[in-house]
């Protein structure tokens, strides 16, 4: 019997700056290397970025001590600068886990409100690890928008 748990977590943030610079800090590889990851001392390197729908990417994360975390996936919306969805998938990870992330950006006045909802995580743990790293990763975002 399949008793795998399907988690999800949702994150929210107001970002001063205006909704078109948000959208397009997650769609050039120059922009992901500035804060695509959980903190300053990881090292972002983008593999791969075709960024339209049914478009791959593929973004390695190494920390300080050179473990690398590699994600890939594709892109499934593409509704500029309101929404962004795409599948999530760990390589070398245990076990295979594909799972899905929505953007979610509405403008409010000057600044945007992002939405991050994570859906599909395999267990209660990868979420907590997850909620971990998209916090840091959008502290960093915040920084660089």
């Amino acid at each position: 019997m399949d008793t795998a748990v399907d988690t999800s977590l949702t994150l929210n943030r107001t970002l001063n700056a205006d909704i078109e610079k948000v959208f397009d800090a997650w769609v050039t590889p120059e922009s992901l290397t500035k804060w695509f990851a959980p903190s300053d001392s990881f090292k972002t390197e983008v593999h791969a970025l075709d960024f339209r729908k049914g478009g791959r990417y593929r973004i390695s994360m190494t920390e300080p001590d050179g473990k690398v975390h590699t994600v890939a996936g594709t892109y499934q919306t593409i509704d500029r600068p309101n929404k962004l969805s795409f599948t999530w998938e760990w390589e070398n990870a245990e076990k295979l886990n594909r799972s899905t992330v929505t953007i979610l950006l509405q403008r409010d006045g000057e600044q945007t409100k992002l939405t991050l909802i994570h859906e599909g995580l395999a267990s209660e743990e990868s979420s907590q690890h997850h909620r971990q790293g998209w916090t840091g990763c959008l502290g960093r975002l915040a920084a660089v928008c």
